[in-house]
């Protein structure tokens, strides 16, 4: 039984993976053209430069500003997102692992209906106002019976774009079904309820058809300050288990925080 949960583990954690890289595989076929991303309005593709080293997105002429009183309207850089993200050892019960720079999308693709655009941005970790910085960490169980696979992306964002990426998912979670998005098809899409976190938050649920798989995944997504926090979470064994550990959720929170104060 062991040897089957942690097998189906490992299956969820690849679809994570084929969800995050779909963008640049269109259908999926291996000889299949990239997909070109949407530039969100107002940015430019690709990244800079910010003083301190670490990569900015979005137009360099337009980088975040430091408010007169040196609040919380400035985006964190990628820098101090990974200093606010949780690291091992501190979720306990858990393994975490950072997610690779290459796996945080911050370019836009397409979905149908174009209703459904923010949740399927979302399920890359995408969003339209684009990010200023994004940065990753993936969760395994430490228990073999535990067949959940979570991750989550902490994206920063300048002034009011944190508090659109929350409204544009609230919208969507009540007017979207189901859609076709970078050749994959994704369904039973429902809202549930407000967990209450952060400044505000949504949460919602879908399911996947990732090549011949089935993949339930459940999101909480987290307005923090200027900080949106996506916490996903996927079980392919069970379903109705597809829930989000507190334990993560609240070290993460605490963490971000901390760091927005």
């Amino acid at each position: 039984m062991k040897s089957k949960v942690a097998r189906c583990a490992a299956v969820a954690a690849a679809m994570a993976v084929l969800g995050l890289t779909a963008a640049c595989g269109g259908d999926g076929d291996k000889g299949a053209e990239p997909a070109k991303a949407s530039t969100p309005a107002g940015s430019t593709t690709g990244s800079t430069r910010a003083d301190d080293g670490t990569k900015v997105t979005g137009n360099p002429d337009d980088r975040p500003k430091e408010s007169a009183d040196g609040g919380t309207d400035r985006a964190l850089t990628e820098a101090q997102l990974e200093k606010a993200a949780v690291a091992d050892g501190e979720v306990k019960g858990y393994q975490v692992k950072k997610t690779a720079a290459s796996d945080i999308s911050l370019d836009s693709v397409p979905a149908d209906p174009a209703a459904c655009q923010p949740i399927a941005d979302m399920f890359l970790f995408t969003t339209s106002p684009a990010a200023r910085a994004g940065v990753g960490r993936s969760f395994s169980a430490k228990d073999d019976l535990d067949a959940s696979v979570t991750s989550l992306a902490l994206l920063s964002y300048d002034s009011e774009g944190a508090g659109e990426v929350l409204a544009g998912l609230r919208k969507a979670t009540g007017a979207c079904t189901a859609y076709e998005h970078t050749g994959y098809h994704y369904s039973a899409v429902k809202a549930l309820k407000d967990p209450g976190l952060g400044d505000e938050s949504v949460a919602y649920r879908l399911r996947g058809s990732i090549e011949g798989a089935t993949v339930p995944s459940t999101f909480t997504v987290v307005r923090v300050g200027t900080v949106v926090v996506s916490f996903t979470s996927m079980n392919m064994l069970d379903a109705d288990k597809t829930k989000i550990p507190s334990a993560i959720v609240d070290a993460q929170l605490a963490k971000v925080k901390k760091a927005t104060a």
